[in-house]
């Protein structure tokens, strides 16, 4: 395989080292995934590698499947013998093999987080916990992020124990990882977690994944959390074939636990790295590219790297100011319909990017106004779906018989005269007995207190279960489906029911069913497990059909890895993006900054940035000034396009000229200054005469901030007062000031 011919310099390093840890630092758009795929031809065709030695790791299946198309067109049908999948499902591999060293059946069931809300709700209950002071969401979300740092319930009891609300915590901590045991289940964050825990308690087992997988690569590794980082050092072997890829500026998910310190600081881990720069952008326009690189540039915490591109340098980037959200959503959806008509675009072709899913409403109704077919990504999922839940429940049970919390919530669906009350007496029994639910319901006569009709009815239901748990390995996927549906009376209700959305949820059955014939298709483990992995593993992203004529409408942290010709970024407002908790915050304007530049290189050939002099937030009307990110792009990369320029006044010049960002002690006051707080305010007469000579402060020189300590000048722009002083200082990075409000003191 000619590798040099094929890629560009830096690609070629990249893809053509093989042993030793290598860290490629990526940058959008720069062809990571072909680096990936021809690095792996490359290792199977020329240096004659096993494929099942390879694992490479991604964070969506979408990903992985990108990859494995794009290597079996390279190396043919031998790149199935490799591991191509992510975190998780790389996980769900190795438990399913293993799982029973820690004690678990090996057709556990992986719970969803409706599974696992219900099952903390019932913690909830048992524990007597006030769920109106302590929440089920927040009790998931500290369960989550303890997991996520591998700490066990055990240890979170005990670091816990003088607080009275963490401590409560911990007991729902605690029963929660109790029931899961006994349902013989885990939970999505227990995929990793418990498998760090077996290779690392399990020395026979870590070095036989270290002998089978002797080259790793990962994928976006700048979003590794603490367990996922964890993973990957126990897997690699003394060899350390270990190839990372990353962007540090791409680190967007700081807020569910990735740690930006983990490609950052990969040299400390592996001392002998070689590090690759991908610094050719392959994807945006010139001016695109630039305005991307004068934003992140701002951020202190990140490796150095520029993008460059041969591309044109294109249109500039058009700013809008609309009077309100509605005139900013009318805005989007008129200029998509100009530019289908003026440059014969499609509707696939545009991207409505946001900071907050909430933004969306305002869009929708303007794009129903003007017949704008949309899909919004995050919205309710296919398997969110009531109808659908219940006969993936259905399918949880038969798999596995001790799923409690699947069993509660199908035992009377449809309707079959099992209610509360009766369930409520079949777990006490339960519980008294330790056993599963499904066990004591198959001795139902032995339970006192029942009635002769409850009775009855939960034979007819262990009846129908037990028969289909009994024709399961004989049958396909989509044949249980069909057999559950009938048989249960699942179809029958919803066809004698009157109710108008019934008609669309037996559509989304019969479209169950067909995704249970593809699967059969497509998967070379076609058990009913497989196919409940695949369900639960599934993501937003991985439903996005590309080929679907519509425009789309997400999240930035959904757009993440995605690309279209034209990208609209809305309500970009300080309030808004950035967030009201990053003004106040070095690290999260760093990292909603990181958020901005992923939002920016989305574009490939047009980006409109837009904002509102008032919106709706919460139910009040708001004003907020424009974004500090619309500032840091430099003004000959920017034209005003209707809104403020029809108005003839220049609202982004005038707003976003001194757009700067905030420490963790500052707040925002006004568009005009930069901080109010105790260290701002009460400057000595001393100090207010050297800040008064404005005219002092140059290029190079040295100053003192109260506050930010020691730093360099290093640009100076304005007149007057409104003069601002870029600054580098040496523990707090690259900021923003205006000259004549700062608390800084010349040396």
């Amino acid at each position: 395989m000619d590798l040099k011919s094929l890629l560009n310099k830096e690609q070629y390093e990249a893809a053509s080292t093989v042993d030793g840890p290598v860290l490629i630092l990526a940058g959008a758009g720069s062809g990571k995934t072909r680096v990936l795929t021809y690095r792996i031809a490359h290792m199977i065709e020329d240096l004659n590698i096993y494929p099942s030695q390879i694992l490479a790791i991604t964070f969506t299946n979408k990903a992985a499947g990108e990859m494995k198309e794009r290597i079996a067109r390279l190396v043919g049908d031998v790149a199935e013998r490799m591991w191509i999948s992510t975190f998780h499902s790389s996980c769900v591999r190795i438990l399913r093999r293993e799982i029973d060293k820690l004690g678990y059946n090996k057709n556990f069931t992986i719970y969803d987080s409706y599974d696992s809300k219900t099952l903390v709700k019932q913690c909830i209950k048992e524990l007597n916990i006030n769920d109106k002071d302590i929440t089920d969401g927040e009790i998931l979300g500290k369960i989550s992020n303890a997991k996520n740092d591998l700490i066990t319930a055990d240890k979170f009891k005990s670091e816990n124990q003088s607080d009275f609300r963490k401590n409560k915590i911990a007991d729902a901590y605690l029963l929660y990882q109790k029931k899961l045991k006994a349902n013989n289940a885990l939970d999505f964050d227990d995929l990793i977690f418990i498998t760090v825990k077996l290779l690392k308690e399990n020395q026979e087992v870590r070095e036989f994944y270290q002998r089978k997988f002797r080259y790793i690569m990962v994928d976006e590794y700048q979003d590794t959390n603490r367990a996922q980082y964890e993973l990957v050092k126990l897997l690699v072997g003394e060899e350390e074939n270990i190839c990372v890829v990353g962007d540090d500026d791409q680190c967007i998910y700081q807020w569910r636990g990735a740690d930006i310190r983990n490609i950052l600081d990969f040299e400390k881990d592996y001392p002998k790295t070689k590090i690759v720069k991908l610094e050719q952008n392959y994807r945006s326009k010139g001016n695109i590219l630039t305005a991307a690189n004068m934003v992140i540039k701002n951020n202190a915490q990140r490796k150095d790297k520029v993008l460059r591109t041969e591309s044109e340098p294109g249109e500039k980037i058009k700013l809008y100011r609309a009077f309100s959200d509605i005139d900013e959503g009318n805005f989007v959806a008129s200029e998509i319909k100009r530019l289908m008509r003026e440059e014969n675009k499609t509707y696939k072709d545009f991207a409505v990017l946001y900071r907050m899913n909430s933004q969306s409403r305002i869009l929708e109704e303007a794009f129903r106004k003007q017949d704008i077919p949309y899909k919004i990504v995050g919205g309710l999922k296919f398997y969110d779906r009531k109808e659908i839940k219940d006969i993936m429940s259905y399918l949880k049970l038969i798999n596995n018989p001790l799923d409690d919390v699947s069993l509660r919530r199908i035992i009377n669906e449809p309707k079959r005269s099992i209610g509360d009350a009766t369930v409520a007496k079949v777990q006490e029994v339960a519980n008294m007995a330790e056993d599963c639910l499904y066990n004591t319901l198959l001795d139902v006569e032995m339970i006192p207190g029942l009635t002769t009709k409850a009775i009855n009815s939960i034979n007819r239901f262990t009846g129908i279960v037990n028969s289909l748990m009994t024709r399961t390995d004989d049958m396909p996927i989509s044949k249980i489906i069909l057999s559950v549906i009938e048989e249960t009376g699942y179809m029958d209700m919803l066809k004698k029911s009157k109710a108008p959305e019934d008609e669309t949820r037996i559509e989304n059955l019969k479209e169950l069913v067909s995704d249970a014939v593809d699967f059969e298709k497509t998967n070379e483990d076609k058990s009913l497990s497989a196919f409940l992995e695949k369900v639960t593993l599934v993501s937003d992203i991985d439903n996005l059909e590309e080929k679907e004529e519509t425009t789309v409408m997400m999240t930035v942290h959904s757009a993440k890895g995605l690309e279209f010709p034209v990208v609209f970024l809305v309500g970009m407002e300080n309030g808004i993006f950035p967030g009201m908790s990053s003004l106040n915050s070095f690290h999260e304007m760093e990292e909603s900054r990181r958020l901005c530049y992923v939002a920016i290189t989305r574009a490939k050939e047009k980006l409109y940035v837009s904002s509102a002099e008032s919106r709706m937030v919460f139910g009040r009307t708001v004003s907020y000034e424009v974004s500090d990110f619309v500032a840091e792009i430099p003004q000959n990369l920017k034209e005003i396009v209707g809104g403020a320029k029809a108005r003839g006044v220049n609202t982004f010049k005038s707003q976003a000229r001194n757009g700067m960002y905030n420490n963790p002690h500052s707040l925002r006051n006004n568009q005009n200054s930069m901080f109010k707080n105790s260290s701002t305010d009460s400057f000595s007469k001393e100090n207010k005469k050297s800040f008064a000579n404005i005219g002092e402060i140059s290029q190079g020189r040295k100053i003192k901030h109260k506050v930010f300590g020691l730093g360099t000048v290093i640009a100076v722009s304005g007149n007057g007062e409104e003069r601002l002083a870029t600054i580098a200082f040496d523990n707090q990075g690259v900021k923003k000031l205006m000259i004549s409000k700062a608390p800084i003191e010349l040396l």
